[in-house]
Parts: structure tokens; C-alpha cells; sequence
């Protein structure tokens, strides 16, 4: 008997392999399709099986197979979404890349599948591994069921647990997209069943058994005894499964989604949350999620819904809930993210009832629980700091409760409609469009281009992320070109009411922020969204689709091209591109508020600065100038609505980096718009005591530090920052033009605060000033002086630790300037330096030999440059003796008009308090200087300011105290006559005293080179005056002190006590009947102590 029709092989019924979407395109351009094709491709892709089998009570066994033949997915992109994440970095490499990649290097290789069946609704094959680094070669089973094109199940005897299909389903997948002719095709295993006869079914259960009975042999035995039982479940239902089938009329048609797979990596992510990696893989997720939506695939929500339950379950919720805290950035970003994603699955604009109910009713029990995010950033709101009052409280914002209000959106508006279809209709009306139950409404405007008023621009353009997000590109730029027709014409107006104000606001000073919540670092991102919308329209794809290179995250820089716009007017020149930088201009520009809290005022800078860099990459032509010239002059003139506006609220966000941009972007080709534009956003309101509405170009005043800044910005030291690479920015390309260098400087003199940012500005302008080869710019190098000197007065009263450095610095500028600069700086030098400075820095650095190289001086202007220098150096001795008289007598050597009038500053602050270590160190200055009288003068007013106690042997002045006795005896008997007294009472201290002596004791060295003195080389006795007062002195000292320290001696001291009366006995026997003195001491000691019975037998031992 021949063998049943569905064994032949079916090579001659298939098309020709399907290949990629752009190979597969031309394929059918050169080659019609069956009727029969035609229509099995269209029930393949939209009808269960199951369904037809209903339908149509006999179906051709050529025509099953066309279906069972086209029900396989034919799009290797979707094969690419389930097999790899949106962006995968180098590290993948690792493994040998992602699975779409080792399945494509898998496919490639020849004999690598092989062996592969289909069965109905049911692929399988082998999969091949080639052996390597010494790994055997492995042969992998591998098993898909597909329905309706999409693939509904995978097995892999690899045992692959991971969210995306492994390499291996990848290979099999698309040998059967490429190769589909190849493919043994058979019809569902049941139709193959019903072909048979009892013995042939027999058989068929027997070798089945037989090949497989380790596997299913139980399986087996079971069935059978179910059968054989009448009242059994399974002889109660008719028919039996067969998963070569197809899926059931009410089975789920989707995409294979191992949702365990996804709870658990989700689950480890989040807590590895601290590390950038799981950061970015999360992130590489959600864009798994916007390519799922895109393709239309209802995985996208699923994987989203359990993606935010695992989120939910974070245990680190509570405990910043518990603590008060606000969570990472990181994390914050992520759930920004989760936020925005939740908003574009609620307004799918075919999704079904019972979906967006199920989304809503998720959505609520996910925002009322406590621990569920807060969209600003924080579980507590910032207590309020500014003295003026803000906006009041709303209520409790979770990142989910945009998401909630979204489910009000429709799509049903005819307006709308007419807008996503493309219809342009001019109505003669002036733009305005009654609807069907009488409303007038504004729908177009005056040149007939159809607006969208009827929402806030974060609503319209979650709509047209929304229609990109879910696979409607050409809808989503009709839209976003509508809601830019709506700025427009919005704009327009706020001009012109800004034209009737202006007189009033520009008196006041001061204005409001028409809208607090800004566009830029928005929650639902509108001007992002409209800017990409815009850039992917002209956009060109130089390569094929993404997804058969390498995968990696470093993609060549895009490539645009101005596509026009369908609705614009013919000559106007206006196209996607031109419209992308628009808004980009307008949203940037935008006065917007500044928010409270740390993060979402750090998402505000980010996300500017975001923005700033796609802009940055963008080349400027022609047509884009001409956007970017009339944008920031509109800003210019925007008044309160625009940041760039001649007034602004004191709070809101500054354009520094923003008008950077537009500086470094415009400079080449309008100078006179970037300055302007430049110059106004120099302003950082928060700052200042009082708003100014004056301009820069026309305002000097220097304004004061401000005592309060209020209130709390926590970015306000990056805004200080940016303000400050502005106006650096400014400066360096104001090089050469003195005009604007002058400009520039009267703005950053009025507008920056900070002494390191001026100090900063200094050092750059003196650098591009003076550059490594070529002639300095004088001009930009005495605006980095004049910073520099500015610099030393804002510090001068608050001193910091840098102010030595910046004083070097001033001075070296100052030199590069010329002479003329220093004699400047050093005559005011009492606004600019303490005197200290003055006189260690100032006027070394300025009398040096290595200026007077610099400067090319000769002897008459280094002599003018010395005077000066030691003008300021008696001025500060004057100002500060103690610290400043040495090294005013160190400048002024060589002058001797005015040593001489710093010694005398010296003599008069002796008289007034000048301490006695700054006394002793002048004193030994003269002595080096060889003018010794002059040294003991000041040595005998030191010692007038000085006390030594009985205990303080370690004195710091002892030393100063010894060379000065030492220059009082080396000067003759005379000067030592008249140290004495001084000594004896400024020191109590019973062993210097004795130590004095003793040296007094010695032949006097003497001192050549005073007239008059010479050196007798007798030694001087101490019977005989005025060693004899020196002698009572130093007995009395030890006397004093013995009963001092007796007072409160202890027994461990015991031992220092005997040793300092041995020293005591050697000053007594200095006198003549020292001896005799020395024994009634101890004898007194020892009947008015006698109470101490240990220390008077330790003396008895000692001394007897």
C-alpha cells in the first residue's frame, strides 16, 4: 500500500526562501503570488486554526499546508526582539555576543542544523556546536510551536534559563525563515492518526514505546489503564490533545514570554541596583519593551506589568520610606522611565476595554501604596526656605498617577482624527472650526495649518510618543508638526501681550513664570519626545537594519537630511530638521521655575545638558542658522515667557548652558547675536540681592556678595559653575576685540560672586593671553588683572587658604602687564592684601632680580620700583608691626633714610605693645646686621615685656633671654649693670636665673668694631655688684620655689625634689658663706616639714 499523501515530501509547493524584509521585497516584485498563497498568508496570520476547522467542514490537503506553511513568523526582527536586548554592551563578547548573534554565526556555519521537521504547528531540529577551546562538540534538540506567526513556546535541551530565546532557537528560526523549501513539511499528527487502521495504530504505540520506553513507558501504562477504565475522565471527553495543532479559538495569541524568567532577572537586577551594570541592563529592558510596542506585540505591556511588579517589591522602598530618603539617581531615573512607559501603554490607541481596565485598576493598586515613588524624588518634600511664597502643596504625585489620568485620553475627537490622517483643510474663517454640537474651537491657524489646543503640551506629546511607541510613525509627526503649529501660534500671542506689559514689568523689575512646570526635565519629557520625532524622520540609514551587526552600544554618529514638512508652504524652506531644532530652542528657552528637592533639580541639568548634546551633534547649515538667528532673537524678545527675556523671576532656571551653546554656535556667523545673547544669560538672579533689569551691555555697578542664598538650591554650585564657562567662553573668544573684552568683564564684575570662579577667570584669560608662541594681547591680559585684583578684594576681609597662591599669581600677571601695573597695585596695595602679604610677596616678588629681568629695567626704574616697594613696606609696618617691621627693615638695607625710619616704627610699637618674641627676633636681626647697641636697645625692651614664672624652666623665651645676657656681657660691665634688673624681675625661674649667672661668671668675649670696647678677660665675682643682686635673686628663686613645690609634692616626685636642691646647693656656695646659708635652709626645711617623714630622711641622707 502506498504511504499516506501527507508523508511526500512538499519541496515543489513552497515559495521561494524568504529572506530578509528587503531581499523578501524584491523577491515579490519579480514574482507573483498564488491566489492560494495570497489568502493562506492572510488566514495564517490572523485566524486560529481551530477556528477554520469550524468554518469549513472539509479543508484540502494542499491548502492545510499552505496555512500550516505561513504560520510560521516570517520577520527575522521579531526573532531578534525575543533574542537579544535594544542594546547590549562590549561585554557581551564575553560569551561570544548575544543569542541572535551566535545563532545568525550558528546558521552560517554549514551542517550546524540539520534533521529539522515540521509537523504541523510544530518545528524541531538539531542544532549543532562545533567543538571549542576545548569543549567537545554538543548536538542540541531543539522543539518551537508557532501560531498565527508568532512563536508560543520553545524547548532547548541546552537548558537555557534566561528571558530571551537561546542561540540555538535562533538557528532553527531562521534556517526555517531562509530556508523554508527545505523544511520537511507535514500535516498536524492527527490528521496523520486518522489515516490509519487499528493495526497500524498499534503498531505505531508500539515502536513509539519501543524507541522511547526508558522516557515513556510509564506515561504509557498510565493512559492505558485510563482508557481501559470506563468511568475515567479522559473516556469522558471527547477527542484527544494534539500540540501539532495549532492554538484553540480562545487561546492567547502571543509571543513566547518566560515571565518566571523575567521576575527573577528583574529581581536581581534591582538588588545588584548600586552597580552601573544592572542600571544599564534595567535600562536595556524598558527599551525591550518600547521595541515590543513598537511592533504592535501585547508582550510589551505584559513585560512592562511584571517588570513593575518586581519594582513594587523592592526592599530597599521601605527602607528609604522608613528612613526619609531620597532613593539613588539611578534608581530615580529608572522608575522615570517606568513612569513614562506606563503612560504610552495606557494610550494605545487599539487597545481593548477590558485591557486599559485591567492596566487602571494595576495602575491604582500600584499608587496607594505607601511605599510606591513620589515623581518628585522624595518620600518628604523639602521644607520651604524662600522668603517668598511658592506655590501651594499639591497632593501626593506617585510616578504612576500621570499614567492614571491618561486612561481619560481618547482618540475619538474628529479634529484629531483629521490631524492623524493627514487631511489639511483652510478654512476661511480665520481658523476657526465650529464641531458638530456648536463649540468653536481654534483648529487651524491664520495660514490653515491645523493646531491642537484642546490639551497642555506634555499631553500632546505623550500622544505622540504614544503613536511612535506603539508603531505609527506617520501619525505621530502629523501630530507633533500640529502641536508645533500650536506653539507657534501660541507664542504669537504671548508676544503681543508681552508688548502691551512691557513698560509696567520693565519698572517693576520683576515679572512671574506663566508656567512652573518647565517642558526640559518634565516627566513625560515633551520636548524630547518631539525632537526625536522630528530627527527620525530625516534620519538616514546608511546601513541595513541595526540588527544584523555586531549589537553594541557606541553607534556611529547619525546622519540627517531635511525631509520637508507635507503641510508646509512651498518656499518657506521648512522640513523635520529645521522643526526638530526649534522646539529643541524653544523648550530650552523656556522660563521655567526651578523645582525643590535635590533630584528634581539635578534632572533638570541633566536633562538640559542632555538635550545641549544632541543639538551639538547636529551640523549647521544654512537653513538651520537661519532657525537658530530667528529663535534666539524671538528669546531675546520673549519677555516673561522666555528665560532669555530682559526680566526674570528670581528662581528661575538659568540659560547658562544653554546660551553657551548658541555663543559657540552662533559666534562664526552673527558675532553681534551671540554677545547679546551670551551677555544676558551672565545673570544668576538667586544670587543677587535685588533683581536688575538693566542689561549688561549698558550696567557697571559691582554688585555685593549676598549675605542669604536662598533659596535651597542644591545644584547652585554646578549653576555657578556653567555661569562661569560662559563667560570663560567669552572671554577667550573675545580675544583681540576690546569692545567685547571690556563688555564681557563689566558682566562677569556684576554677575559672578565666587572669588574661586574669578580666580579661575583670571588664570584663563592670562593663559589665552599669553600664549606659547606669539605676543601677548595686552588688553586680555589686563582684564585678567583687573579679575585678579577684584579676586583680592572679595578675599581680603574673608581670608581663604588659596589667598597666598593667588597673590603669587596677581603679582607674575601684574609683571606680564608691565611696570606700570605693579607700582599700581603696590601704592593701593591696602585694598588688595593684608600687610603681611605686602611685604612677604608682594614687594620681594616686585624687587626681585628675576622681575627686573622680566621687565628689562634699568638702574632708574629699578630704583622706582625699590622706593615703591619700600613705601608700602614701612606703610604696613606701620599697620602691623609684629608681623611686618622685620621684613620691612630686611627691604629697606640699602636705603638708609629708610631703615632707619623702620627701626624708628620698631622703638614705637615697643612702646605700645609689640611682644617680646618679635622684639627678640629683630633684636638678633641687628645683631646680624652688625649694629649690636642697636640689638641690646630692643633686647632690654623685650625683656621689660616679659615674665617668667618659678615653673617655667621650658619657657620658648628662655634662649632669647640667655643671648640677650650673653650681648649684655660681651658689650662691657656698664650694659650688664643695667640688663640686670630687667632680668631679675621679668625671671622667676630659679635655674635660668642660676644659669645666667654662671655665665656672667666666665671672661666676656667681647665685640670687635665698637669704639671703646675692648676686652679685659677678668672674670667678674659675684661678691661685687651687680653679680651680687643676681646672686640674692637666683637664691631667692630657689628658696620660693623649694616651698612651692613642697606645697603639693607627692612621693613620686620625691626624687626630682632632691636633685633640684643639689642644684640649689651649687648657687648658695657661689656666695661667699653659701655654705652656711645652705645648712640653715635645710635645717629649716626640716623642722617646717617635718610632718613629711620620708622626703626630710631622703634630705638628711642627701645633705646631713
Amino acid at each position: 500500500m502506498d504511504p499516506p499523501a501527507a508523508k511526500r515530501r512538499c519541496t515543489g509547493l513552497a515559495p521561494a526562501p524568504v529572506l530578509r524584509e528587503g531581499a523578501a521585497r524584491g523577491v515579490q516584485k519579480c514574482r507573483l503570488e498564488s491566489l492560494l498563497d495570497l489568502s493562506a498568508k492572510r488566514v495564517a496570520e490572523s485566524w486560529a486554526y481551530e477556528q477554520v476547522e469550524e468554518r469549513f467542514s472539509r479543508i484540502p490537503e494542499p491548502v492545510q499546508k499552505r496555512i500550516i506553511f505561513w504560520s510560521f513568523p516570517r520577520n527575522e526582527r521579531e526573532i531578534c526582539m525575543y533574542s537579544s536586548l535594544s542594546c547590549q554592551g562590549p561585554e557581551a563578547d564575553r560569551d561570544g555576543g548575544v543569542p541572535f548573534q551566535r545563532g545568525l554565526k550558528l546558521l552560517e556555519t554549514s551542517g550546524s542544523v540539520e534533521r529539522v521537521l515540521q509537523v504541523g504547528f510544530h518545528l524541531s531540529g538539531n542544532v549543532t556546536e562545533a567543538a571549542n577551546q576545548g569543549e567537545p562538540e554538543r548536538v542540541y534538540r531543539v522543539s518551537i510551536s508557532f501560531d498565527r506567526c508568532k512563536i508560543t513556546s520553545v524547548t532547548c535541551s541546552c537548558g537555557n534559563r534566561d528571558i530571551f530565546y537561546c542561540a540555538h532557537v535562533v538557528a532553527l528560526s531562521l534556517y526555517r525563515i531562509r530556508w523554508a523549501s527545505q523544511v520537511e513539511l507535514r500535516l498536524p499528527i492527527s490528521e496523520t492518526l486518522s489515516q490509519m487502521n487499528r493495526d497500524q495504530l498499534q503498531k505505531f504505540v508500539q515502536y513509539l514505546i519501543s524507541e522511547h520506553h526508558t522516557e515513556v513507558l510509564p506515561t504509557a501504562q498510565r493512559l492505558a489503564d485510563d482508557i481501559l477504565q470506563l468511568g475515567s475522565e479522559i473516556n469522558r471527553l471527547n477527542g484527544a490533545p494534539d500540540p501539532t495543532a495549532g492554538a484553540g479559538i480562545e487561546d492567547d495569541n502571543c509571543w513566547h514570554l518566560d515571565e518566571e524568567q523575567v521576575l527573577q532577572q528583574v529581581k536581581q537586577l534591582l538588588s545588584n541596583g548600586g552597580y552601573y551594570g544592572a542600571s544599564k541592563q534595567l535600562q536595556c529592558m524598558f527599551n525591550k519593551v518600547r521595541e515590543m510596542l513598537r511592533m504592535r506585540d501585547s508582550n510589551g505591556a505584559r513585560m512592562l506589568t511584571l517588570m513593575t511588579e518586581q519594582f513594587m517589591d523592592d526592599p530597599r522602598l521601605a527602607l528609604w520610606r522608613h528612613q526619609a530618603t531620597g532613593m539613588t539617581d539611578k534608581c530615580r531615573q529608572l522608575w522615570d522611565e517606568l513612569g513614562a512607559l506606563w503612560v504610552c501603554v495606557v494610550l494605545n490607541l487599539h487597545a481593548k476595554p477590558e485591557e486599559r481596565a485591567g492596566w487602571l485598576e494595576l495602575l491604582k493598586k500600584w499608587d496607594q501604596m505607601e511605599v510606591c515613588p513620589l515623581e518628585e524624588g522624595n518620600y518628604i518634600s523639602e521644607p520651604q526656605s524662600s522668603a517668598e511664597p511658592r506655590n501651594p502643596p499639591v497632593a501626593r504625585q506617585t510616578v504612576f498617577k500621570r499614567a492614571i489620568r491618561s486612561w481619560d485620553l481618547h482618540w475619538r475627537d474628529p479634529h484629531l482624527q483629521r490631524i492623524l490622517r493627514g487631511e489639511v483643510v483652510v478654512t476661511g474663517q480665520g481658523g476657526v472650526h465650529k464641531r458638530d454640537h456648536g463649540e468653536k474651537l481654534l483648529t487651524f491657524d491664520p495660514q490653515g495649518r491645523p493646531v491642537w489646543l484642546g490639551e497642555q503640551l506634555p499631553t500632546a506629546c505623550a500622544r505622540v510618543d504614544a503613536l511612535r511607541s506603539h508603531g505609527y510613525p506617520k501619525e505621530a509627526l502629523r501630530l507633533a508638526v500640529a502641536v508645533v503649529h500650536t506653539l507657534r501660534l501660541q507664542r504669537r500671542h504671548q508676544l503681543e501681550a508681552y508688548k502691551q506689559q512691557k513698560k509696567e514689568m520693565l519698572q517693576k523689575g520683576t515679572t512671574l513664570i506663566s508656567n512652573p512646570e518647565g517642558w526640559v526635565s518634565h516627566p513625560l519629557d515633551p520636548i524630547g519626545c518631539l525632537v526625536r520625532a522630528f530627527l527620525e524622520a530625516c534620519r538616514v540609514d546608511e546601513e541595513g537594519p541595526s540588527f544584523y551587526s555586531d549589537a553594541s552600544c557606541e553607534l556611529k554618529k547619525p546622519v540627517y537630511i531635511h525631509t520637508p514638512v507635507p503641510s508646509a508652504t512651498p518656499n518657506s524652506g521648512e522640513s523635520y530638521f529645521t522643526m526638530a531644532l526649534e522646539v529643541a530652542l524653544l523648550g530650552l528657552g523656556q522660563q521655567r521655575a526651578m523645582p525643590e528637592g535635590y533630584y528634581a533639580q539635578d534632572k533638570v541639568v541633566r536633562s538640559e545638558e542632555t538635550l545641549i548634546s544632541v543639538l551639538a551633534d547636529i551640523p549647521l547649515d544654512e537653513r538651520l542658522l537661519q532657525v537658530m538667528r530667528r529663535q534666539t532673537q524671538l528669546l531675546l524678545e520673549g519677555g516673561p515667557y522666555s528665560g532669555l527675556g530682559e526680566v526674570v523671576h528670581r528662581e528661575s532656571v538659568p540659560m547658562h548652558t544653554f546660551a553657551r551653546f548658541l555663543f559657540t554656535s552662533l559666534l562664526p556667523h552673527d558675532p553681534e547675536l551671540a554677545y547679546k545673547v551670551a551677555l544676558r544669560a551672565m545673570r544668576l538672579p538667586v544670587v543677587e540681592s535685588q533683581i536688575h533689569h538693566h542689561d549688561p551691555l549698558t550696567s557697571n555697578p559691582l554688585d555685593p556678595v549676598p549675605a542669604n542664598r536662598f533659596p535651597r538650591w542644591f545644584v547652585l554650585g554646578h549653576l555657578e559653575t556653567r555661569q562661569c564657562e560662559l563667560a570663560s567662553t567669552m572671554l577667550t573668544a573675545a580675544k583681540g576685540d576690546p569692545k567685547w573684552l571690556h563688555t564681557v568683564l563689566n558682566s562677569i564684575q556684576q554677575n559672578i560672586h565666587i572669588p574661586a570662579l574669578l580666580y579661575k577667570l583670571a588664570q584663563d584669560a592670562c593663559k589665552a593671553a599669553t600664549p606659547p608662541s606669539g605676543p601677548p594681547d595686552m588688553t586680555l591680559l589686563n582684564v585678567a588683572l583687573e579679575l585678579g585684583l577684584q579676586v583680592m578684594r572679595i578675599t581680603l576681609v574673608t581670608l581663604s587658604w588659596g589667598r597666598r597662591e593667588m597673590v603669587r599669581w596677581l603679582v607674575n600677571c601684574a609683571t606680564d602687564v608691565g611696570m606700570g601695573a605693579i607700582i599700581n597695585m603696590m601704592q593701593g596695595w591696602y585694598n588688595l592684601f593684608t600687610p603681611i602679604e605686602a611685604t612677604s610677596v608682594v614687594a620681594v616678588s616686585a624687587t626681585s632680580h628675576a622681575t627686573a629681568l622680566r621687565l628689562g629695567l634699568d638702574y632708574t626704574q629699578r630704583e622706582e620700583l625699590g622706593a615703591c616697594a619700600r613705601t608700602m613696606a614701612l606703610q604696613c609696618a606701620v599697620k602691623d608691626p609684629q608681623l611686618c617691621a622685620l621684613p620691612a627693615l630686611t627691604l629697606c638695607e640699602k636705603n638708609h633714610g629708610a631703615f632707619e625710619a623702620a627701626y624708628q616704627i620698631v622703638l614705637d610699637s615697643a612702646a605700645t605693645g609689640m611682644g617680646h618674641s618679635h622684639l627678640f627676633t629683630i633684636a638678633r636681626y641687628m645683631e646680624h646686621r652688625g649694629l649690636p647697641l642697636r640689638a641690646y636697645k630692643l633686647a632690654s625692651l623685650a625683656l621689660a615685656h616679659l615674665n617668667i614664672s618659678y615653673n617655667q624652666d621650658a619657657h620658648p623665651a628662655v634662649n632669647d633671654v640667655l643671648w640677650a645676657c650673653s650681648l649684655s656681657h660681651s658689650l662691657g660691665k656698664n650694659e650688664l649693670a643695667a640688663i640686670v634688673p630687667l632680668v631679675i624681675k621679668s625671671v622667676r625661674c630659679a635655674p635660668v636665673l642660676s644659669d645666667i649667672l654662671r655665665r656672667w661668671t666666665l671672661p666676656s668675649p667681647g665685640l670687635s668694631g665698637i669704639p671703646g670696647r675692648r676686652n679685659s678677660g677678668k672674670m667678674m665675682g659675684t661678691d661685687k655688684a651687680p653679680l651680687c643682686q643676681m646672686l640674692e635673686a637666683s637664691i631667692g628663686a630657689y628658696i620660693n620655689t623649694t616651698h612651692s613645690r613642697l606645697t603639693h609634692i607627692s612621693p613620686r616626685h620625691y626624687g626630682e625634689f632632691i636633685e633640684f636642691l643639689g642644684k640649689a646647693r651649687e648657687t648658695f656656695l657661689m656666695a661667699p658663706d653659701g655654705h652656711l646659708q645652705f645648712g640653715q635652709f635645710i635645717e629649716n626645711l626640716k623642722q617646717t616639714y617635718k610632718g613629711k617623714k620620708k622626703l626630710m630622711l631622703l634630705v638628711r641622707e642627701r645633705f646631713g
